[in-house]
């Protein structure tokens, strides 16, 4: 199978700036919220997500964080090499407040799982709502729903979502190819 584009940059753009206007409609000025990316790579997403809002609102105080999720992971130590933990910036508490959790792909949901546990460790949220750029609905392991999706993929198990940013691949792309084999 030849990979294939499924976002260019122009309707990733469009795709986060519909992403960001979904959110103000729901949190409208974001006083009782906050956006916490998944590192690595949701990160990438939220970081986006972040930027556009408060230019959008011009509110340059909207809370965000980023969230390690390595020591939470339920394959942390069966990876045949050392998992390196990515750095946890979270600089408030979550207790009461509504929060978006952001990923760039919704696979399985065990990612989600584990941000679920470790985020326990900043206070307990009133709310908890996902905002991923792909979700691929047909590979659940866990019953995890996104609420805010940029856009929804059927794939197969032996296709991956690659997700390019511009600021680490030189290039904004999804694409659809064939999964590697070991």
């Amino acid at each position: 199978m030849q990979p294939r584009v499924i976002l260019d940059s122009k309707k990733l753009d469009l795709t986060i700036t519909r992403l960001c206007h979904q959110l103000i409609e729901q949190h409208k000025d974001f006083s009782k919220s906050a956006i916490i990316g998944v590192q690595p790579r949701g990160v990438m997403l939220a970081d986006r997500v972040y930027k556009k809002l408060t230019e959008i609102l011009h509110k340059p105080d909207i809370l965000y964080g980023k969230l390690d999720i390595t020591f939470y992971r339920d394959d942390f130590r069966i990876k045949g090499k050392p998992m390196i933990a990515d750095k946890t910036e979270i600089e408030f508490s979550l207790e009461g407040r509504n929060i978006i959790l952001v990923d760039d792909v919704l696979y399985t949901g065990r990612t989600i799982r584990s941000a679920l546990d470790a985020m326990l460790d900043y206070g307990r949220p009133d709310d908890v709502e996902l905002l991923v750029l792909i979700d691929r609905r047909l590979h659940r392991h866990l019953p995890i729903q996104a609420k805010y999706v940029g856009k929804i993929i059927d794939s197969i198990t032996a296709e991956k979502v690659k997700v390019e940013w511009k600021e680490l691949d030189g290039t904004d792309k999804v694409w659809i190819i064939e999964e590697e084999k070991d």
